[in-house]
């Protein structure tokens, strides 16, 4: 197997909602969506969905939106990966096509941090400044920080920025990716965003 070939896309998550009640927030979001186009699983721990990247982004966004809606301060902490050699079950649902299953315009601002990690690539720290460019272009930026940088904004904005910096970062040559992520919602510190 080598790394990079693989066409499919993941990303292993933890929703942490602020409350007592957080089994009905977690279960809510996962029941309201729909995750027909990836392969998922949940354990005691964490959530992983695989699939074409189309439809793992569009989920994500979902199962983060729907527990946002519930008002209660979540955080979610997650990782996207592709290209990893060996990452081959799961792969009939790459022949999805690529209209999205949930759609919903809901705002919702989300505080967030990413990290990239473009695998061998000696020029990594290239592809990163080139996302940190991309999200300031895009007006989603936040602020510089050890070891992540800030990414803030409507929830749309921010998933479809995340999108877009997977995919640009994924060079030919350099195909095996991962970017981890964490975001808060709902937070008492954003001051009613």
């Amino acid at each position: 197997m080598q790394c990079g070939l693989s066409p499919i896309v993941g990303f292993r998550f933890s929703l942490h909602p602020m409350t007592n009640d957080f089994i009905s927030v977690i279960k809510g979001a996962l029941q309201e969506t729909d995750t027909s186009n990836v392969w998922m699983h949940t354990d005691d721990v964490s959530t992983v969905i695989r699939g074409k990247q189309v439809h793992v982004f569009n989920v994500a966004k979902a199962l983060t939106l729907h527990a946002a809606k519930t008002g209660v301060h979540v955080a979610l902490s997650g990782t996207f990966s592709a290209g990893c050699p060996g990452d081959t079950a799961g792969d009939v649902f790459l022949d999805k096509g690529d209209e999205v299953a949930n759609v919903d315009s809901t705002k919702q601002y989300v505080s967030s941090q990413f990290a990239l990690y473009p695998m061998n690539n000696s020029n990594y720290m290239d592809v990163i400044y080139r996302e940190v460019e991309r999200a300031k272009e895009r007006g989603v930026f936040n602020e510089s920080m050890h070891y992540a940088s800030g990414i803030h904004g409507d929830i749309h904005d921010v998933f479809a920025f995340y999108e877009e910096t997977f995919t640009h970062a994924r060079s030919e040559e350099h195909k095996h990716l991962v970017m981890t992520v964490s975001m808060s919602i709902n937070s008492p510190s954003h001051g009613g965003q």
